[in-house]
């Protein structure tokens, strides 16, 4: 006798209010295992040992400091003079060009523009001083940019002054442009950087003593600043005293404090 084939069972499609509650479901669990993820690897970095005080760089826990480092190693492979950061008409510049940091700024009353000259360190202890007038001699270029700062506001702002790869140049530098590395400081040595030698002579860096086609004022960095554009602020040193090269990296003040020595854009 034959038996009768069982019916198969046919699966009810989900309703609307089953398929959001799945989805919320999976959205939900996806969400905690990342964010249980993240937050163990915050609690591993957190706990990881910090770098040693007294170097070049300072401040940030070991892992972080190892993946900066091969994040610039990466950033200085591809970098090229091609690269030229976007520029923009003279009507978009800020009329008032923010102030943000007034480290290496000594008090008016103790700085003397007029008597100030630039002192770049030659080999041998040779030490080469420049007036203002004589950087003012120069080509003049200008450049209207997006000035980047790392705590993340930006202003387009309007700088003149002359190409540090034309100072190179016409003071007859050029075999310094061989060497790794140019550490630039103010005056009282209060403030310092320390910049990769493609990044310094990039044809868009300037020593600017103009801001709006207007001398430098005193709270920007008169009589002379660093203007690198492919670069976010904290590397733009205000009143430049000194000029050296090297083939190890100079002093850096906020990768002292923990910042990214390359703080490349």
């Amino acid at each position: 006798m034959n038996t009768p084939d069982k019916k198969k069972k046919v699966k009810k499609p989900l309703t609307v209010e089953q398929q959001i509650s799945r989805r919320n479901f999976i959205s939900f669990a996806t969400f905690a295992v990342l964010a249980g993820g993240a937050y163990e690897g915050w609690r591993w970095l957190y706990k990881s040992p910090p770098e040693a005080t007294g170097g070049i760089t300072a401040g940030a826990r070991k892992p972080l400091r190892k993946a900066l480092n091969k994040t610039e190693l990466f950033f200085r492979r591809v970098f090229s003079d091609n690269h030229l950061v976007k520029t923009y008409p003279k009507s978009m510049a800020a009329k008032n060009v923010r102030v943000n940091s007034d480290i290496g700024m000594e008090a008016k009353d103790k700085f003397d523009p007029a008597s100030w000259k630039l002192q770049v360190q030659k080999k041998g202890g040779e030490i080469l001083q420049v007036t203002l007038q004589e950087i003012m001699a120069l080509p003049k270029t200008e450049i209207i940019y997006d000035f980047k700062c790392v705590e993340g506001w930006d202003q387009i702002s309007h700088w003149g002054g002359v190409r540090f790869i034309d100072f190179i140049k016409h003071f007859q530098l050029d075999d310094y442009t061989k060497m790794d590395y140019v550490g630039m400081e103010t005056p009282d040595k209060a403030y310092y950087v320390g910049l990769d030698m493609p990044s310094a002579i990039h044809p868009q860096t300037l020593l600017a003593y103009e801001v709006n086609e207007k001398p430098l004022p005193l709270n920007h960095g008169a009589p002379l600043r660093l203007i690198i554009p492919v670069k976010y602020g904290i590397k733009n040193l205000k009143r430049i005293g000194t000029i050296t090269f090297s083939n190890t990296r100079p002093r850096d003040y906020w990768a002292e404090q923990g910042y990214d020595y390359y703080s490349g854009l």
